[in-house]
């Protein structure tokens, strides 16, 4: 049995985390994968037992999301997009996969509806036809134009079997950021958060007792990091500890130099680190954005957080997942708007003042959604579809 799984990153790198994950889950269950990757990959990122295939890069300007640069940083255009389409579709030809994954996509990545659609309806001409479906985190980016989301549901049945959503219904439904649900709710498979950490070891005394500051692995957060450097020294419950500022991959060493001059005595600013989930296991305290992954890595280590969600541009994913985990006593929030050194330092003593909520959370959709796929492959052979 094959797959193949379409991931675009375009500014952070959580999407690419999750299909890598999903993808492994896949060859676990003993399905050969190949990985669509329409942005370069994290360093980090662990893509054992997947092969990889690279698409012309892009990746986003700014956090609008409305223009897609090349690697030579010109925007994207019409030849760009035809040799795209072209290498797509004759990947779909010489896999021919009994799975397609598509991550994101329809319910977001409506920039990339030129490849991604034809290759789709081409898959859907095939024979046998593979099972099609779409990957989805816990929670979209709100849209104001209704229409918008219909158009999304209409997508998903024309060209889709399935939508898995990661998340555990218990916590947040699909419907909780998009108004359309029902209209696909024979489509939908919720299959748990999906949460597949690297299990690696820090070095012996790293992590230990620490306050570890992250903003995920892409290019924004340096605001965070450096308002990091300055609460240390005003915190009355975290200011005795060590402070670790993980700087994501995709800032140029320009930014971690000058972080690097800033921090003082106390403070150690070094590149994201594969082995951030142990880490956090090790800390008293995390302080980062809200993003997807970084948020199960804070669940499943149980450390106090504070969370700074990202939040420029139209994005409201991440504010709304700060604000579910704050009214569940998970975590405390700081509005990015208002971001201050003081007010970063005052949540940090907030936060260790008063543990953290347990909160029970199914984190297993990794395996779940490997489970769901080869599962309805195996019936449609079946079926002789």
């Amino acid at each position: 049995m094959r797959a193949l799984i379409h991931v675009h990153h375009l500014l952070g790198t959580g999407h690419a985390v999750r299909a890598a994950a999903l993808g492994r889950a896949l060859a676990a269950a003993g399905v050969e994968v190949v990985l669509v990757a329409g942005n370069r990959l994290p360093p980090t990122l662990d893509t054992a037992g997947l092969t990889v295939a690279e698409l012309p890069p892009a990746h986003a300007a700014d956090a609008s999301f409305r223009t897609l640069l090349q690697a030579s940083g010109a925007p994207i255009d019409d030849a760009w997009r035809g040799e795209r389409r072209r290498r797509l579709i004759a990947l779909l030809h010489d896999v021919t996969p009994d799975i397609i994954l598509t991550e994101t996509y329809p319910f977001g990545r409506r920039m990339l509806a030129f490849e991604l659609e034809p290759m789709l309806l081409a898959a859907r001409e095939s024979v046998p036809r593979p099972v099609i479906a779409a990957s989805v985190r816990d929670i979209l980016v709100r849209k104001d134009d209704v229409a918008k989301e219909r158009a999304m549901a209409d997508t998903a049945r024309r060209l889709f079997d399935l939508v898995l959503v990661h998340a555990d219904p218990r916590l947040v439904r699909l419907s909780d950021s998009f108004h359309c649900e029902a209209e696909i709710a024979d489509l939908v498979r919720y299959t748990g958060f999906v949460h597949e950490p690297s299990g690696l070891v820090p070095p012996a005394g790293e992590g230990d007792d620490e306050v570890i500051v992250s903003c995920g692995g892409g290019p924004v957060g340096a605001e965070l990091l450096r308002a990091a450097i300055a609460a240390r020294r005003l915190s009355q419950h975290a200011g005795d500890a060590r402070w670790r500022l993980l700087v994501g991959r995709t800032h140029d060493g320009t930014t971690l130099a000058a972080l690097a001059a800033q921090a003082g005595d106390g403070v150690i600013v070094e590149p994201a680190r594969p082995d951030f989930p142990g880490l956090l296991k090790r800390a008293r305290l995390s302080v980062s954005q809200a993003g997807y992954n970084t948020v199960l890595d804070i669940l499943a280590a149980g450390v106090p957080a504070v969370l700074v969600p990202f939040a420029e541009g139209s994005e409201t994913e991440q504010r709304q997942r700060a604000a579910s985990l704050a009214g569940r006593g998970v975590a405390d929030v700081v509005d990015p708007e208002a971001l201050t050194p003081e007010r970063l330092a005052a949540a940090c003593d907030r936060a260790l003042a008063h543990p953290p909520a347990g909160l029970e959370a199914d984190l297993a959709g990794a395996a779940r959604s490997a489970a769901i796929l080869v599962d309805a492959a195996e019936r449609r052979g079946r079926d002789g579809l």
